[in-house]
């Protein structure tokens, strides 16, 4: 492993990387071209890429001119867990958050890096006119911004993009999180109110495959729900009330009629009906409490929440 010093710059570019592939020629010649007159550092997270991403970054590295950290995953943790990692080996003042398939061009990432700068804010929000990615992935983004508004109390008018700008106070609190199943949104809007919006140009991916998939959208729902909410726990107890509630009214129902009415009913269709259901909640309920004592159980036991295999580090040429 060769790391070499690197100096304190005002702006980290943090990119976690998974099978980026061809490319890395595109993401580096678009960093080789950055004018910036603030001086600034680029730090690359492999999060476990299988098809040798890692090896041909560091053989880039030495084309930028600004310092390039190069942080290699064990393996594959996720994007949110490999962005977390990236900050906390980011130096800047200013942070900025972007994806591999430069969507987001590297000038509006300047765009976000003065909005930052001129409101003081201590993170800016990135929004599109129009979003160039596939449709499963816009509903799901959509779906995700709605129950986070519901869930974490994030406002209406703000979507919770990936491409976005923070400041070094705001880094330093959100870096602390040991959990095994991150959420940077969470932490962020658990950290501050102190949140900015601008809208910026997102293009066509210009080559590869998104790796937005609904597995991932699974485990993002789950992480925001279980990790940074008990709405779920709250939800288990209305929905106890309400069916202990209904199962009296169906109990009164009966017995009133066999007092007035001398009825008696076989009922067997109506008996497994309401077991089915109220053994269902059970489930339910008993599920959400297993999927709370899961994670709290893996977090005391100290599920890694990612783990550096190896960091490679360029100071930059002159």
């Amino acid at each position: 492993m060769r790391h070499e010093k690197v100096s304190t710059p005002e702006v980290s570019f943090i990119i976690p990387l998974f099978n980026t592939g061809d490319g890395l020629a595109r993401l580096f010649g678009a960093f080789e071209a950055l004018e910036l007159t603030d001086s600034w550092e680029l730090v690359l997270v492999d999060d476990g890429s299988t098809d040798g991403t890692a090896r041909r970054a560091a053989q880039m590295m030495g084309r930028i001119k600004a310092p390039v950290i190069l942080v290699e995953l064990a393996r594959n943790f996720g994007e949110h867990a490999a962005v977390l990692e990236g900050c906390r080996h980011a130096h800047g003042e200013c942070v900025i958050c972007l994806d591999d398939d430069l969507q987001n061009p590297v000038m509006e990432a300047v765009k976000l890096l003065r909005h930052l700068q001129q409101t003081g804010a201590e993170v800016v929000y990135s929004f599109y006119d129009k979003k160039r990615h596939h449709w499963f992935r816009n509903v799901g983004s959509r779906f995700t911004n709605h129950l986070a508004s519901r869930l974490l109390g994030k406002p209406q008018d703000l979507y919770l993009s990936s491409f976005r700008a923070l400041r070094r106070s705001l880094v330093d609190r959100i870096i602390t999180y040991r959990g095994p199943y991150p959420y940077i949104d969470g932490l962020i809007l658990g950290a501050t109110n102190d949140i900015e919006r601008l809208q910026v140009e997102h293009v066509e991916r210009a080559s590869g495959q998104s790796g937005y998939t609904p597995r991932k959208l699974i485990r993002l729902l789950m992480s925001m729900l279980f990790d940074f909410s008990v709405m779920p726990l709250r939800i288990a107890s209305v929905l106890g009330v309400v069916l202990c509630v209904l199962g009296m009214v169906v109990l009164g129902t009966v017995l009133l009629e066999m007092l007035l009415f001398e009825r008696r009913q076989a009922g067997w269709g109506s008996l497994m009906g309401a077991l089915a259901v109220f053994s269902g909640a059970q489930l339910l309920m008993l599920g959400i409490m297993g999927e709370y004592l899961g994670r709290a159980f893996l977090t005391v036991s100290g599920k890694p929440q990612s783990l550096v295999r190896a960091i490679t580090a360029h100071g930059g040429t002159k």
